[in-house]
């Protein structure tokens, strides 16, 4: 999957969403994660950033921000806003995370938006949502998980839940729902002719991402505290073990030919409880404990592979690009800072690709990427501070 060298035209690339044009107004975490997707899926996606940047973003080294030019606007300068609107006018999405209400006081709303363009999907990422009482309140992953009851069963630990970094909230509940929500439009609106805006809130997404559990509640299976149930490692035969090296290995061996491959491999079939004997299961969690500790991580990889036993290596970030299967599949490429993730999904007639390298400064496709959108008088928005090229 080579690198585009032209960063101001990305039309050029495949993909299954190549022809499709993207205006992002740039933010952190989960709309530039978002439009991460889809460039890697073929979008020509032009990245509007703050002229001084943001926190959290940034840099050749971030990855959110690869496959698509940056362009350094002053969103609150007088021009700004019908520069906006020319290149929506010519566009198939615009994405913007800001909180509610920022882009209509900067003239760049939707209704201005599908005023120039009525078939336009307008998206918008926000954590609490367009509407409702904290509509306009700050808050992060942490926050939105808390809220929506999703972290309260997070992790093993009896006394408080633990959270799996911004994954769940930003990226499962996020910019995953907010592409689903943009690619839903844009297929109505190619069959109609009408774009609408799509309101994509983190707690809806971390709602709707967490139905299995709520179906398991309302089934009785998951009504005990953290660290007791089926899937959060209450059962010994679904949890993590020590390795004698001090590594770890999962377990997840939840069928019962599963569960027999295991008993195989960790050779304790004659000494273990039945597994649904919940009576002895701190029993088959000692045992199974001990055995583990006996030996390194590498000798259970070893042990367990070519079997169904669902045991694999804890593997730490460095690690899992040179694991075998990942690396026959090419599930990370090689970047100048360290190995990246391939595009995802995987296509049989339109395969994705990566595009450009993250932008190493704000601004610094400026010029060429206002000109591949057909911008004129791109000379003239830099001087008159419109726009900033670095």
């Amino acid at each position: 999957m080579p690198q585009q060298q032209n960063p101001g035209d990305q039309a050029g690339r495949g993909g299954p969403l190549a022809g499709v044009k993207v205006v992002e107004l740039a933010g952190i975490g989960p709309g530039p994660h978002a439009c991460m997707i889809l460039a890697d899926l073929g979008a020509d996606v032009i990245r509007l950033d703050r002229p001084q940047g943001q926190m959290f973003t940034g840099g050749a080294h971030d990855l959110l921000n690869r496959g698509r030019p940056s362009v350094a606007l002053d969103l609150t300068h007088p021009e700004a806003a019908d520069l906006v609107l020319g290149l929506v006018r010519d566009a198939d999405v615009l994405v913007e995370g800001m909180r509610p209400g920022v882009t209509e006081r900067r003239g760049v709303g939707p209704a201005e938006c599908l005023a120039v363009n009525p078939a336009l999907v307008y998206g918008r990422m926000t954590g609490w949502g367009q509407d409702g009482p904290l509509a306009q309140a700050a808050g992060h992953d942490l926050t939105y998980t808390a809220l929506t009851g999703a972290l309260h069963g997070a992790g093993q630990d009896p006394a408080r839940p633990h959270f799996p970094r911004n994954l769940l909230g930003d990226f499962g509940g996020g910019s995953t729902y907010l592409v689903i929500g943009v690619l839903a439009a844009l297929t109505h609106a190619r069959a109609t002719g009408r774009g609408q805006v799509v309101d994509a809130a983190i707690v809806d997404g971390l709602a709707h991402l967490d139905a299995m559990t709520h179906a398991l509640a309302n089934g009785g299976l998951d009504t005990q505290p953290r660290g007791r149930n089926l899937l959060d490692g209450g059962a010994p035969f679904y949890d993590l073990y020590e390795t004698a090296d001090g590594g770890h290995v999962a377990v997840g061996a939840l069928e019962p030919p599963f569960f027999a491959a295991l008993l195989e491999v960790l050779d304790v079939a004659a000494d273990c409880p039945g597994q649904l004997d919940l009576a002895r299961w701190p029993e088959m969690r000692a045992l199974f404990a001990e055995t583990i500790r006996g030996r390194t991580r590498e000798e259970w990889t070893a042990a367990a592979e070519g079997t169904d036993a669902c045991l694999v290596p804890v593997l730490t970030r460095e690690e899992a690009p040179l694991h075998p299967h990942l690396a026959a599949r090419g599930t990370f490429l090689p970047g100048e800072h360290g190995p990246q993730p391939a595009p995802a999904p995987r296509f049989s007639e339109t395969p994705a690709s990566l595009g450009t390298p993250p932008p190493a400064v704000v601004g610094q496709d400026t010029r060429a990427a206002l000109a591949a959108w057909g911008v004129a008088d791109v000379d003239g928005l830099i001087e008159r501070g419109v726009v900033h090229q670095a």
